[in-house]
């Protein structure tokens, strides 16, 4: 059954004059910072906090912070449940491609993929399955094989010949840290990803990209304020390299400054035992408007759009390829 599923990948810039297409997932970030009359702005300022975080973290021969500039691409993901058919793609996974141009020797090198994760299963899984499950309980629990489909799908989507025709290595995921969980920090210090820090237990997130068949572990780069959270399948330290990883803090720490300023634009550093609360008043905003509220009722919304136009419609032959697919 799984070559009957094929993945078609879509790229488009992420730049000052980005436009999100009527396509793309509307509760994606970038589409949210890309609305309203503030769109050229955010992008704009958004793109310099990344270029400007990089050049801060690539010093050596840098002496004026300027050597490097950060360039990103939308990857959109589409898989055809029969590819006998037309017309019946279903959007399923947005990520994000980084590459760096050098300034000083007119050189673009490759970035990583991965850093900023969204998925339509993801959001049915979350907003909807998840949120019927536990209605009216007292006690919350997850449903029985919670995101085993969305991981299998993941898992061959990154083994399919289009993943290994557009990417060289494997993905890096960079997301927040679980608010209310307890992370403590180690001896263990990277020069580029800085101080580690372990968790007490593994959130749900950690739990449900592991079902994606990758790991997790915690870095606080120099210049943060909190650690955050690498998802990858090989080794983070040996598989990328300096520039490769900076592309990816850069990137994912500005964003997370605009998107959880509470934890990552806070006024104080993360101390040896660390506790993450979107409750911490003491932050400071970024000057670039991000609608959180809308993001997630958005959410809800597609969740259900997934489940009626997916889900539902394939359940059976998803649970028979899921039953059956292994790597």
């Amino acid at each position: 059954m799984s070559k009957d599923f094929t993945f078609s990948i879509k790229s488009i810039r992420f730049d000052e004059d980005y436009r999100p297409s009527e396509n793309t997932r509307i509760t994606t970030n970038f589409a949210n910072l890309a609305r309203g009359d503030s769109r050229q702005q955010n992008l704009r300022s958004t793109l310099r906090m990344i270029d400007n975080r990089f050049n801060s973290m690539a010093h050596w021969d840098n002496p004026k912070g300027d050597r490097y500039a950060v360039e990103l691409e939308i990857i959109s993901v589409e898989m055809a449940v029969d590819a006998g058919r037309s017309g019946n793609a279903i959007p399923l996974i947005e990520i994000l491609k980084t590459n760096i141009v050098d300034r000083k020797t007119n050189e673009r090198i490759e970035g990583m993929v991965g850093n900023n994760f969204s998925s339509y299963v993801r959001d049915y899984d979350f907003s909807v399955l998840l949120r019927e499950h536990n209605e009216g309980k007292t006690d919350f629990s997850t449903p029985e094989d919670f995101g085993d489909l969305h991981g299998k799908l993941f898992k061959c989507f990154v083994n399919s010949e289009a993943y290994r025709e557009y990417f060289s290595k494997q993905p890096v995921i960079c997301l927040s840290v679980a608010s209310g969980r307890s992370y403590v920090r180690t001896e263990n210090q990277h020069p580029v990803l800085g101080v580690e820090y372990r968790q007490d237990a593994y959130s749900l997130t950690d739990e449900y990209f592991g079902k994606m068949g990758l790991k997790v572990r915690y870095f606080m780069p120099p210049g943060s304020v909190a650690p955050l959270a690498f998802y990858f399948s090989g080794d983070l330290l040996a598989d990328y390299t300096n520039l490769e990883l900076i592309s990816t803090i850069s990137t994912m720490d500005a964003f997370q400054k605009i998107y959880r300023p509470e934890i990552y634009n806070a006024n104080s550093t993360a101390g040896k035992v660390y506790q993450p609360s979107l409750e911490n008043d003491d932050y400071s905003l970024t000057r670039i408007v991000y609608d959180r509220e809308e993001r997630n009722r958005l959410a809800i919304e597609q969740g259900k759009f997934v489940e009626e136009l997916f889900i539902k419609p394939y359940q059976s032959v998803l649970q028979q390829w899921a039953a059956d697919y292994a790597l």
